[in-house]
């Protein structure tokens, strides 16, 4: 396989590493919830946020630009989702355009919504990035069953990442060899239609063809719908000073991008 660059940070020895799994994912899920509640207008709530985030990824010594390309991600899914808010709230227009008998129009309170919703999203996913990059993911599964997530979810999720990596190589070994045998120019798009629907059919096969394989290994050794783990976790002096710490600052944030907005 050639995916390691996914888990390149987690076995690091910072300080965000040394945390208990448990307080980082309850953390990340803290910080998730208060910058989406945060008003549209809340702007200096998102750059206390942005800061906190940064902040942790420079303490978890993972470098910056790795994690805002990774966190990037987010904006294309964000921006089709949220294209239409700046010309559908209603406030001041700032710009506007004329299709036929349709007006269009950018309004003030729109362009702010959509704004916040781009920087939302991308916060979200930067600090849910962090959080897998400084925990390895047994552990991080550990700690969701901790928090008493069903085991069920956490076994399909378990199981979803340890063979995401499989499908992915199987997928590659079907497109080499489909470029193996078929050199040269002039494919029509209904033929590469039908090879594409060939290779992902046979993905499928192939997968469904696995999965009860892997499933009947299991049962013969005891599964009983429960991954289980000799590893311990253990609740420390300086994870009850981080959780006081950064619930103290996610209290801050929401008060202040309520206070600024006007909510309260």
């Amino acid at each position: 396989m050639k995916h390691s660059f996914l888990d390149r940070y987690r076995e690091g020895t910072s300080l965000v590493h040394r945390l208990d799994p448990r307080l980082k994912l309850l953390g990340t899920l803290a910080f998730i919830l208060v910058v989406t509640n945060i008003p549209a207008r809340g702007w200096p709530a998102f750059l206390l946020m942005a800061g906190l985030a940064l902040l942790l990824v420079r303490l978890a010594e993972v470098p910056l630009l790795e994690a805002l390309k990774r966190s990037s991600i987010a904006l294309p899914f964000a921006g089709v989702v949220a294209v239409s808010i700046p010309f559908t709230r209603a406030g001041e227009a700032l710009w506007q355009a004329r299709l036929g008998s349709w007006t269009l129009s950018v309004t003030d309170a729109g362009l702010a919504l959509f704004l916040s919703v781009m920087v939302k999203a991308w916060l979200a996913v930067l600090v849910s990035g962090l959080l897998v990059a400084t925990t390895p993911f047994p552990k991080l599964l550990k700690a969701l069953r901790a928090l008493h997530v069903p085991a069920a979810l956490v076994s399909t999720i378990s199981f979803m990442y340890r063979y995401l990596f499989v499908l992915v190589d199987e997928a590659m070994c079907i497109q080499t060899a489909r470029e193996a045998r078929s050199v040269g120019p002039g494919r029509t798009v209904w033929w590469r239609a039908r090879v594409l629907g060939g290779m992902i059919g046979s993905l499928f096969i192939r997968s469904y063809e696995r999965s009860e394989r892997i499933y009947a290994a299991m049962l013969s050794r005891g599964f009983a719908g429960e991954i289980r783990s000799l590893d311990q976790m253990s609740w420390q002096k300086r994870d009850w000073l981080a959780g006081l710490g950064w619930a103290v600052l996610m209290a801050a944030a929401f008060v202040l991008g309520r206070l600024i907005a006007g909510g309260l």
